[in-house]
């Protein structure tokens, strides 16, 4: 049996066990029972927890399976104290994100990363967001240039996460080629999320084969079938998050593509309203994949 029809026929098994009332409990004991050592766990799929409760969110997370994580700022602690906690969960902090202030106006950033023991650090946004213009893209550009270099300075990667309103129309191709065309390639990457890459109307794959050198990391999740895409912007919809290989996404192809450009870093990211449920199932999904 190929790889797709594995999977096609897991996602059918899975469906089964939730009809017949398996409990959650027990699809995470199996998915800590492996989980592809580059996948980790984006925070922000448990960002009211963990900032409700930092401690007993990271035992669980733990306890999921999880080594590796991304964060999303500091979570009011100095990047020493997080990075002990971090440590003392059996957990490893590999890329973060910071605000798009944070990059242009302090100038400690890189320190700190280093402190985190980060390998990729990352801007999520754009002041711009939905109104993103030419204009906005070269100033964009022209501050990446200069974060990127200084934290290339300190052994670190920088990255930007496109989130859909980069892809509107400009010239012969989008506002995305234009900020790919006015970035370093030494000092600027990019973070594929495929949820808003085809929230946006692109397709994954071609995107990773069209700037192959360019992406170092990847949030996996997966969007429901029928959502409409073609959107240029960063509105989510949580009912449209469905868990890995239950959606409208190829996932096993994105996956396998982007290996072959050079992807090592996987992150799940759940911003459905029942991450707690649903990410076990991902994690199901991708053990069934052996990807």
């Amino acid at each position: 049996m190929d790889r797709q029809k594995r999977v096609s026929a897991f996602a059918v098994k899975t469906r089964l066990i939730l009809v017949l009332g398996i409990s959650v409990a027990m699809i995470r004991a199996a998915a800590a029972a492996g989980i592809p050592d580059p996948v980790g766990l984006e925070l922000e799929s448990l960002s009211g927890q963990m900032r409700g409760n930092r401690i007993a969110t990271l035992e669980k997370v733990r306890n999921l399976g999880f080594k590796y994580v991304e964060l999303v700022g500091d979570y009011g602690q100095t990047p020493g104290e997080l990075k002990t906690e971090l440590r003392a969960h059996g957990l490893i902090a590999t890329s973060a994100h910071f605000p798009y202030t944070k990059f242009s106006g302090d100038p400690n950033l890189p320190q700190e990363a280093v402190a985190l023991g980060l390998t990729y650090v990352g801007c999520p946004s754009l002041p711009q967001r939905d109104a993103l213009d030419e204009e906005g893209v070269l100033r964009a550009a022209a501050m990446f240039n200069r974060a990127g270099e200084a934290m290339t300075a300190h052994g670190l990667k920088f990255f930007y996460h496109p989130h859909g309103y980069e892809f509107k129309p400009y010239k012969n191709g989008t506002l995305f080629d234009l900020l790919v065309e006015k970035t370093d390639p030494r000092y600027v990457h990019f973070q594929m999320d495929i949820y808003w890459i085809v929230h946006a109307g692109q397709d994954p794959v071609k995107l990773l084969r069209r700037y192959p050198d360019r992406w170092v990391s990847m949030h996996l999740k997966d969007m429901k079938k029928g959502a409409p895409t073609g959107l240029f912007n960063g509105n989510l919809v949580r009912g449209d998050c469905v868990p890995l290989g239950q959606g409208q996404i190829d996932i096993v192809k994105v996956i396998e593509t982007a290996h072959q450009v050079g992807v090592r870093s996987f992150f799940i990211e759940d911003e459905s309203a029942s991450p707690e449920k649903e990410i076990p199932q991902s994690l199901q999904f991708l053990r069934a994949a052996k990807w």
